[in-house]
């Protein structure tokens, strides 16, 4: 196999990579939005938060995933993978101290961010400053 083709296929994988991050991002934000009385109120509800915080909680953290999601498609930069990792890890951080329990969800609500991590990661080595 040659170095073209090699070098070919290691830039596909980063480009589908990224796309399908920026996808979640997206996809995400636009889903909490939609559905601001769905599932992620039942989520807060079940974490006891505050009835007058629930839509502004729901709203910013849809925002930032649009905002990650956007910026992630706009530029290929080591601080949108950075900024996109601190952010899924302290929305993790704060979902398993609130709900542990999600851990178990066979959709995987935080086990998701695992493969997340690790593409975040493998795009960040790629990434110019």
């Amino acid at each position: 196999m040659g170095i073209g083709l090699v070098n070919f296929r290691h830039r596909r994988t980063r480009i589908v990579a990224r796309g399908g991050l920026i996808a979640l991002w997206l996809a995400t934000g636009a889903a909490s939005l939609i559905e601001l009385d769905g599932r992620s109120r039942d989520l807060m509800v079940a974490a006891q938060t505050p009835e007058a915080w629930i839509a502004p909680v729901i709203v910013a953290g849809a925002l930032v995933d649009l905002l990650i999601g956007l910026a992630m498609w706009r530029w290929h930069r080591r601080w949108v993978y950075r900024l996109a990792g601190a952010m899924m890890l302290l929305m993790t951080a704060v979902a398993t101290v609130i709900l542990p329990t999600l851990w178990l969800d066979p959709l995987g609500c935080l086990t998701k961010n695992l493969p997340v991590a690790i593409l975040l990661l493998i795009l960040d080595e790629d990434a110019p400053a």
